[in-house]
Formats: structure tokens, sequence, C-alpha cells
């Protein structure tokens, strides 16, 4: 089959496509064709090593797939051939990955696709859209009534948490750029504040004059000070992306606010919390609720590339859909 693989930990242009043998799916793993895959801001952290996890060489690099049932092992139940499912949790903890003509997926980490739902948009959203509910009702505990502030809400997994915390009947205020307010306020958003505004503080404190319950930050911005200040009594923090930020914590107010501060990664995810927000997805992709702000389609031969413009920053609220067909 052909692949998008690395050798050795390295830089956006490490990444090979060549040809790699078939894999031989165990008794609980189901062989799957895929139709399409994408590159998430985890999957540059993999392959530079910046994010250590069990691979081996030669790794195939990618998190999310949809496809087609090839083939199911001996000790699975539920799936057939034929079937179209979906996976968002290959390409780490041992996994290789769904950058690939064809892959070999755990049973318990495939879902099966909702009929009428393309697979462009699936792969799309499937693993922006787990993170955010994973970061608002797993971590955050979010519940109907309450109000949350989205930070980043224009990015893909900020757009993700805006439309499900909506959804969800949860009041909700975004901070993205000026030129984003339309969308977010499409998806759901009651609040919107460009987060450039000098007065950004002032203007979410007149939005939320009795705190917020729950802050997300999508954007990496991690501004403890600012997201403590905003909480109302209890109130919770969960931080999601920024790999490299060292904000301070403000501690005196966290604590006589009953307050939380919540370290997220979907990573880390177990595998019951995986098949939860796949439930969830799966409901919203059916209704049509769940779609990415834009998508571009490359062959997958491309990967390289991909990860090279993700990195550069190039696809703000764009997704990548690398399909393994475009190259045969």
């Amino acid at each position: 089959m052909k692949a998008a693989f690395i050798e050795r930990f390295g830089p956006a242009e490490s990444i090979r496509f060549a040809s790699l043998p078939d894999p031989e799916p165990g008794p609980t793993e189901v062989l799957v064709d895929i139709g399409a895959t994408t590159v998430n801001p985890v999957d540059t952290f993999i392959r530079s090593g910046a994010w250590r996890t069990p691979v081996t060489f030669p790794f195939v690099v990618g998190r999310d797939l949809v496809g087609t049932v090839a083939a199911v092992g001996a000790g699975t139940a539920g799936f057939s051939v034929g079937d179209r499912v979906w996976c968002n949790s290959l390409g780490h903890g041992g996994r290789q990955g769904a950058a690939a003509e064809r892959a070999a997926v755990p049973a318990d980490r495939l879902y099966h696709l909702p009929d009428g739902v393309s697979p462009e948009q699936a792969v799309a959203v499937m693993h922006p859209a787990a993170t955010a509910y994973l970061a608002l009702f797993t971590h955050g505990a979010l519940r109907p009534g309450e109000s949350v502030l989205v930070v980043g809400a224009g990015g893909n997994v900020g757009s993700a948490a805006v439309t499900l915390a909506a959804e969800a009947g949860a009041r909700v205020l975004a901070t993205a750029r000026a030129e984003d307010e339309e969308h977010c306020r499409a998806l759901g958003a009651e609040g919107f504040a460009d987060y450039r505004a000098p007065d950004l503080a002032d203007r979410l404190r007149a939005a939320a004059p009795h705190g917020v319950d729950l802050v997300v930050d999508a954007a990496g911005r991690n501004d403890l000070e600012g997201a403590v200040d905003l909480l109302a009594l209890r109130g919770r923090v969960v931080v999601l992306a920024g790999l490299d930020s060292r904000p301070l914590l403000p501690v005196g107010p966290l604590y006589l606010k009953d307050g939380t501060v919540t370290g997220f990664v979907i990573s880390r995810a177990t595998v019951a919390e995986l098949a939860e927000a796949a439930r969830a997805l799966n409901r919203l992709l059916a209704r049509g609720r769940l779609r990415a702000r834009e998508v571009e389609e490359r062959p997958l031969s491309t990967m390289a590339e991909a990860h090279a413009r993700l990195e550069r920053g190039e696809l703000h609220g764009r997704r990548l859909v690398l399909r393994p067909a475009s190259d045969t």
C-alpha cells in the first residue's frame, strides 16, 4: 500500500510517501480501506518528537480516517465488510497512523459513519469536535444554562466548541479575530469580542457581569490571570492548547472562587471517553449541525506539505482532507 510515513523524528520534509506492506489486523482489529484522512497540530508534535509517545519506525503519521471495512478480526463484533466507518485516535500510543491506503484499527476505537454524511466533512471535524466535546463536558463539566467563554472560537476546535456548547443549551461567549464574528454568531455564540481589542477584559466583563462558569482556551493563549478574573464562583478553566505555554497562575483569586484549572489533551482520553464523544458527534453529523468551516482536498502524497502549511499557520479555520484515491 502507499503511505505517508517517517523513519525518524524530524521536520515536515522528513515525511516520505512510498509503499509499505499492508497491515495485518489482529483478532480484535478491523481492516479499513481508507477514503480520507487529515492533519492535526498534534500530528506535527508527534512527527517532530516534541511530544513523545510509543512509535515503531517506519511510522505512518495521522490520527483520523473515514473509510470502508475490508475485513474483520475473529474477536470483533458490530462491524461487517462494506460498513462505512471512522476513527480519530490512530498514530500514537503504539498505533500506526491513518495516512495510508489501509489501516488496522482496534475495534473499540472505530465508529460507524451515519448515513448521508460525506467522508470529507466527517474526517474534517472528528478530531477538533471530539477535542471540544471532551474539553467542554468531560473535563469542563458544562451543564445546560451555564455560561462558557470559548477563546479562539474562529479556529477548528473553537468553532466546534461553540456549536457543541450552544447545542447543549449553554450561553456562549466567543473571542476570535474581528472578521470571525459572523461565523461565530452563526454557530450559536451570543456574545463576541475581538481578542485584539485593547479593552477586551472590560468587554468580556460587560458581557458576563456575574462571571462565566467555564473558560475553554482553544487558541493556546492561556491568559490565566484574565480567565480566573472572569470566572464565576466555582468556575472552571480548561487548557487544551499551547505546548510551550508557561503562564502565571493567580492562585489567590482562584482558590477564593473555589475555581479549578484543568489541563487536557485528547491523546490521554480513554477508549470510553472517545466513544462517548463519538456518539455525540454522530448525532450532530447526522443532523447536519457539525460541519467544517472550509475544506481543501489534496492527494495523500502531499502530506509533508500539509504538515508544513499547518506549522506555518496558513490554515486558520481551514481543514485539509487528504485522499489516497487521488494518488492512484
